[in-house]
């Protein structure tokens, strides 16, 4: 049951949301355009629910040709577009993830979606049975270190997500999430 109450509290948020964030997407979108060559949209494969790869969106943050790494292994900085700075301290550059919930990749709280090349923690997920359950856009672990745990800890706290879930927890984790943003607690860059 919880399933199918997560689902319809996921869509219901999820299109709230994006109605709400329509004009910071037109705010996004012509900033990112005026400070740099490329698309709007960042869209990388990441892993989802049973390792399933799907399309990952975000609002461009870095140059054209940055690597795809995880933010762990990389100097960003060096790759940020000017605006990029911004949309990702502020985590505007998330907004469109709110489309892979309405499309069933992702759910609004879940452990983060995970690039393939990074397989340490792929296969730590796997082994632990994270991998079976919707990534999202917030999480145990995104509000407890975001950036700032091991792969260890994040798999951890990404376990023990799944052990409590409930509406109740994810409404907390949420909850979580727009304080953390806010305040702009544990973003690296």
């Amino acid at each position: 049951m919880y399933h199918y109450f997560k689902r319809l509290f996921d869509l219901i948020l999820a299109t709230l949301f994006l109605i709400l964030s329509l004009p910071l997407w037109l705010f996004a979108a012509f900033f990112i355009k005026i400070s740099s060559e490329g698309p709007i949209l960042f869209v990388s494969e990441r892993c989802g629910k049973n390792g399933v790869p799907f399309h990952f969106l975000k609002f461009r943050t870095m140059n054209v040709g940055a690597p795809l790494l995880a933010s762990r292994d990389i100097d960003a900085i060096e790759y940020l577009t000017r605006i990029g700075k911004f949309l990702r301290k502020t985590s505007l550059d998330e907004i469109p993830q709110l489309w892979n919930v309405l499309r069933g990749d992702m759910s609004l709280v879940g452990p983060r979606p995970v690039i393939p090349t990074e397989t340490d923690l792929v296969e730590k997920r796997r082994e632990r049975g994270v991998d079976q359950v919707l990534p999202g856009i917030t999480g145990w672990a995104q509000i407890n270190g975001r950036d700032h745990v091991t792969v260890d800890e994040k798999v951890q706290l990404d376990y023990e997500y799944i052990q409590r879930q409930s509406l109740w927890f994810d409404t907390k984790i949420i909850a979580l999430t727009i304080w953390k943003v806010l305040f702009a607690h544990d973003i690296t860059h």
